[in-house]
């Protein structure tokens, strides 16, 4: 792929497993078949939160882009993998696992030690992207945290990041609207051609009527059709579109993220997918938990309320 553009919507696809924790590959299957074939997703992110990178093996993880690479072979889609290293050398070998199994882009996500006051400066972090650049071939993204966690980076840093060969793309979830219009500004200005990809569910709206290049969410692997009409009505500068379709959205954004705790909101998701059919289990893997049942009743009961099953052959859902 010679020249890799992320735009549009970027689906970060969560992971099914078994009852026994082993991946699904028959549900995973199905999952891609819904998620990241309809018309204006642009990009599969796997390895990520959504797809529970932390939680899988070196060989797991591998497993998984080769599968999704083979999925995607032949429809121009670029395969990001996640790298959530606890160590730079840790994503160095990450990187080259996912660059030598076919991954087009690595998203660098911070490394835990960053919250003790690494991301203040840039000068940690930078030295941390180098080192990645320096030893993969392919390029990548910079994935963004919430300023809150400690390992947001500044604006300042993000505009040095971006300024970098083979940087081509910045997942932002900043998490606050002042941080995200400050660093779209400047980002922009500083290198144009980097995309900006909101990803913070609270602010799509907001988001994407200051500015964006796309949208990046693991929200995709459920709705992906919902936030295709909100990009399509970004793009065509359609205030009472954009409206429309983050009001269909809404409703799904609370069910998933809204109770706490919020890092069950892919385990959520899980339980909405296997609500529609798409996938057998909605089992994650320690040290999340199963959904809650009431929570549980609480998403399926939107999701039918949301009309998503319309959305899914008969021919692809999961046996019961």
């Amino acid at each position: 792929m010679a020249e890799i553009r992320l735009n549009d919507v970027v689906v970060a696809t969560v992971l099914p497993f078994a009852e026994d924790g082993a991946i699904d590959w028959e549900s995973f299957r199905r999952l891609l078949d819904y998620c990241a074939t309809p018309d204006g997703i642009s990009s599969v992110f796997v390895n990520g939160h959504a797809g529970e990178g932390a939680s899988l093996s070196p060989a797991e993880r591998i497993e998984v882009i080769e599968f999704t690479r083979d999925y995607v072979k032949g429809t121009g889609k670029p395969l990001l993998a996640g790298i959530i290293p606890y160590s730079t050398a840790e994503a160095i070998d990450q990187a080259r696992d996912a660059m030598q199994a076919g991954a087009d882009v690595a998203v660098l996500f911070p490394q835990p030690p960053f919250g003790a006051g690494g991301t203040l400066t840039p000068k940690v972090p930078l030295a941390y992207v180098d080192a990645v650049l320096d030893a993969v071939d392919i390029p990548v993204s910079i994935f963004q945290y919430p300023l809150a966690s400690g390992q947001g980076y500044t604006t300042e840093t993000l505009v040095e990041m971006a300024k970098r060969p083979r940087v081509l793309a910045i997942k932002e979830g900043s998490d606050t609207m002042l941080a995200y219009e400050e660093n779209w500004r400047q980002v922009k200005a500083a290198a144009p051609e980097v995309a900006m990809l909101p990803s913070n569910f609270d602010w799509f709206l907001a988001q994407c009527a200051v500015g964006a290049d796309g949208i990046l969410s693991g929200l995709a692997s459920l709705t992906p059709h919902f936030l295709v009409d909100l990009w399509r009505a970004t793009e065509d500068e359609d205030l009472h579109a954009m409206r429309a379709a983050s009001d269909r959205l809404h409703p799904v954004v609370r069910s998933i993220y809204g109770a706490p705790p919020k890092m069950d909101m892919h385990t959520r998701i899980k339980v909405a997918l296997q609500h529609l059919g798409v996938i057998a289990c909605a089992r994650p893997r320690p040290p999340l938990l199963p959904v809650a049942d009431d929570i549980a009743a609480r998403v399926r009961a939107t999701v039918d309320e949301a009309g998503l099953s319309q959305y899914i052959p008969d021919h692809r859902r999961a046996a019961s």
